[in-house]
């Protein structure tokens, strides 16, 4: 009588330890899909954030202006538009105050437009951590579930006076499918990862050339104000 190699009897004919490490793999891939699918969607929304608030910046005249609008309007607040907003806000402050050294002030916007990007970059790599451990550790969860199961499985021949490959076969299945479920939840995560790591590079270098541009910007302000006011 052939043994059942079906998937779903193989599964439920291993062993309680087995069973959980099929568990935690499966549950470790749904985790892994879920901030996939997030992720995905957040750094879609970062890039037309990003997208728009640029076309609308370089378009749209004087700093003052684009800062009332942005002030004004009652739409979410993309990434970038806070970078500006925090630099902007900074500037004006050590200006009021003052503080008229062009270095210092734009040091100062510069500090607080890297402390806000830091955020916003901390928000991106939420999961990545989860990720990348699900892409390390799943391959060697699943072998510690395929080493145990074809352990079980030539213990049990210990009592058989003669031993066949029909009956150790359905042992080394069930064990090696715990191997196969490790790479089915480590492939994608280790995809993943390097997919959104590289989009949050990519991010975090435009963030980085949009604040040595607006750094340029208020060098040139604080300068036409120096001139007004030794024309004054």
């Amino acid at each position: 009588m052939s043994a059942d190699l079906s998937l779903v009897h193989l599964v439920a004919q291993s062993s309680v330890l087995v069973k959980a490490i099929l568990l935690l793999l499966l549950g470790a891939s749904i985790g892994s899909w879920m901030v996939i699918f997030k992720k995905n969607r957040l750094l879609k929304r970062f890039d037309a954030e990003a997208d728009w608030f640029e076309e609308h910046f370089w378009t749209g005249g004087n700093p003052d202006g684009i800062y009332r609008a942005i002030s004004q309007q009652s739409r979410h607040e993309g990434a970038m538009e806070s970078l500006f907003k925090a630099g902007y806000e900074e500037f004006n402050r050590r200006r009021e105050h003052g503080r008229r050294m062009p270095d210092e002030v734009v040091a100062a916007a510069q500090r607080s437009m890297r402390v806000t990007r830091r955020r916003e970059i901390d928000r991106l790599e939420q999961g990545l951590s989860f990720l990348a451990t699900v892409g390390s550790t799943s391959p060697y969860v699943g072998l510690f579930g395929t080493v145990w199961g074809i352990m079980s499985a030539f213990i049990a021949l210990g009592d058989v006076k003669q031993a066949t490959l029909a009956m150790v076969a359905p042992g080394i299945a069930e064990a090696l499918i715990a191997t196969a479920m490790g790479l089915f939840a480590a492939i994608p995560a280790v995809v993943a990862y390097n997919f959104i790591t590289n989009r949050v590079d990519r991010l975090e270098n435009r963030y980085e050339a949009f604040m040595e541009e607006l750094s340029g910007i208020l060098e040139r302000i604080l300068h036409r104000d120096a001139l007004h006011r030794q024309e004054g």
